[in-house]
């Protein structure tokens, strides 16, 4: 195994061992300020140009890559628009979320998820984002060395819907699923922004980012990619972890559809030697997704409390691996239509 992804293997499984170390429960500190990061005084300038539609590329006829300028992100970025068979009535959108590793110029949905194939016959616009590695799609405090400007929630929640909605059609409803740190992301997002997205799927992430646990896991999904997070949050005691504590503002989902999955860690049938991601869904995956187990029943237990309804998915077999969440899409799919106003 080259040293890089030896590096990898054990920062995850050390990440995910802190995880399960934590012997109960944690409650995220009140956050002294929860609005946007963007109203710190270390958030970069950016160009007061209006975001904008700057071109699309057929890919073919359904499938397209839409360049936006980003004022927020101070740059022209990119996402990726599945359009529904018939396109003769607007339709509500769902974006989908990359997980640690997205890649600038594919989304893993669409290259390991089989996303294209399941929403073919959806009527429904699907929005993949592109790029976005290690930045859970949020707000940074200042720019990184590494990691460079990451504006994701200005431009996920303020600058693309609209943009989206008017170039395709769209009714202005809309949906997020995510998986791993995109799981974190879509219910960071959707806390930040209550009602803004009418439904919310995630697999195998983690939700209590401000606990000592979720920093040493967000820790580890930054750094891998060379990044700080005290550029993103700031210093451990820097109120904007608390601020995007999922755990901590549960509350804010109520009304929200929400389907959250997650596998135990143990080998299960997309495991086996000579499937696609043997031997590392085992090594690597396995300790990670017990982690996103444990966080996931975390969160559960938290809606539980709060008496706000969630369907729930935890598998006894499964690792943190491409075929389990390509399964999970049919299972979320009904939380997902139904919130969109699809049945």
């Amino acid at each position: 195994m080259p040293r890089h992804q030896w590096c990898r293997l054990v920062g995850a499984i050390v990440c995910a061992t802190l995880i399960l170390g934590a012997a109960s429960p944690a409650v995220a500190r009140p956050p002294a300020d929860s609005g946007s990061a963007e109203g710190n005084s270390t958030v970069p300038e950016v160009s007061v140009a209006a975001p904008a539609i700057e071109r699309v590329e057929h890919i073919d006829d359904r499938f397209h890559t839409v360049f936006v300028r980003s004022p927020a992100m101070g740059r022209v970025v990119s996402v990726q628009v599945l359009l529904p068979a018939d396109r003769s009535r607007p339709r509500p959108t769902l974006y989908m979320l990359d997980g640690r590793s997205a890649a600038e110029d594919v989304n893993n949905w669409t290259a390991r998820g089989g996303a294209l194939e399941f929403f073919a016959d959806k009527p429904v616009n699907v929005v993949f984002t592109l790029g976005g590695a290690s930045s859970y799609y949020t707000d940074w405090k200042r720019p990184d060395p590494h990691l460079g400007v990451n504006r994701w929630e200005t431009f996920l929640i303020r600058e693309l819907p609209p943009l989206i909605d008017a170039h395709f059609d769209g009714t202005g409803r809309h949906a997020v699923q995510g998986v791993s740190m995109g799981a974190e992301a879509a219910m960071m997002l959707a806390v930040r922004s209550p009602g803004h997205f009418s439904a919310i799927a995630a697999h195998s992430g983690c939700y209590a980012v401000s606990s000592d646990y979720g920093r040493a896991q967000a820790q580890a999904v930054v750094t891998t990619d060379g990044g700080d997070t005290a550029n993103m949050f700031g210093a451990e005691d820097d109120p904007q972890w608390a601020a995007h504590d999922v755990y901590a503002h549960a509350e804010a989902l109520r009304g929200t559809g929400i389907y959250l999955s997650a596998g135990i860690g143990l080998p299960g049938p997309h495991d086996l030697p000579g499937t696609e991601e043997y031997p590392d869904s085992i090594l690597f995956g396995g300790p990670l997704e017990a982690g996103a187990y444990a966080c996931t029943l975390q969160l559960i237990d938290r809606l539980s409390q709060l008496g706000i309804p969630i369907t729930a998915n935890l598998r006894p077999t499964g690792t943190h691996s491409w075929p389990y969440w390509r399964d999970e899409l049919p299972r979320a799919w009904p939380t997902l239509a139904k919130g969109l106003g699809l049945g």
